[in-house]
């Protein structure tokens, strides 16, 4: 049976490249590039901790945003619970007005990957999780078929919990009022990797007005994970062109976390 799943997994794994237009081989050449050191026997993946966000903490609520009621509770699961409740049915910014849902974000709470977009979209709005869309099956595909994992095994989340007018960039009082909160489920998860989806997560996220096209691909730190940004798959339907750079910049964050996925027999 262990040997049906794993030839049933590198048939989608290979199925899912071809269809994106995309090297198979190059895939193998990137992780065995990091496995040596990643997957060295004996040798104990690094204990990364996170700041645990608190009242008076610079990084707990800007002008506009409240004060969280207390620190975090250790276990992820529940600090999770505990910023959902914090957020309560926010009206900290205009987004609130025609939203359906917030949308929180989903996954394993201690998920070692964790990707982050702009904000919901229609659809997403309508459900109340994150990338369910048509940009959510093609990010899907990419953690399930590219990389070898499932979607409960990472966490998916976005800058902005409501969604914007027409699919509209959020603004930057509505950036404010909620990014603590995704700082606060980052510091909750502590995720060793962050995937930055787009132009507007990444500049959400270092407050600084960088070129997604110049620096996707390169590495930096996000409270103390490393960062990872590439193109927001939405980018991809619009531009299938540009599904090679984000599939090499995938391969990267497989070789830091170690991943081998199926390999080709």
């Amino acid at each position: 049976m262990a040997d049906d799943a794993f030839a049933e997994q590198v048939r989608l794994r290979a199925a899912f490249l071809k269809e994106q237009g995309l090297d198979y081989g190059l895939a193998r050449k990137v992780r065995a590039a990091g496995a040596g050191e990643a997957q060295k026997p004996g040798r104990p993946k690094a204990s990364i901790r996170r700041p645990t966000i608190v009242p008076g903490s610079p990084h707990a609520h800007p002008e506009g945003a409240t004060a969280p009621p207390g620190p975090w509770p250790e276990e992820p699961g529940q600090a999770l619970d505990a910023i959902r409740s914090w957020i309560g049915d926010c009206r900290r910014c205009k987004l609130c007005e025609k939203r359906t849902h917030i949308v929180f974000g989903v996954g394993d709470p201690r998920a070692r990957v964790m990707f982050i977009g702009e904000g919901p979209g229609a659809d997403e709005d309508a459900q109340g999780e994150p990338f369910v869309g048509r940009a959510g099956k093609l990010l899907t595909d990419i953690i399930t078929k590219g990389m070898g994992l499932s979607r409960s095994q990472v966490y998916i989340a976005n800058v902005v919990k409501c969604r914007p007018p027409d699919n509209r960039d959020p603004e930057p009082d509505e950036v404010q009022a909620c990014l603590p909160f995704l700082e606060a489920q980052i510091d909750a998860i502590r995720p060793e990797v962050i995937v930055g989806l787009g132009r507007v997560a990444i500049q959400a996220l270092l407050k600084s007005p960088v070129q997604i096209t110049k620096f996707r691909g390169t590495w930096t730190d996000y409270r103390g994970a490393a960062m990872m940004p590439t193109y927001h798959p939405s980018y991809l339907l619009r531009n299938p062109g540009a599904k090679g750079q984000v599939w090499k910049d995938i391969q990267e964050v497989m070789a830091k976390l170690g991943l081998s996925g199926p390999a080709r027999k």
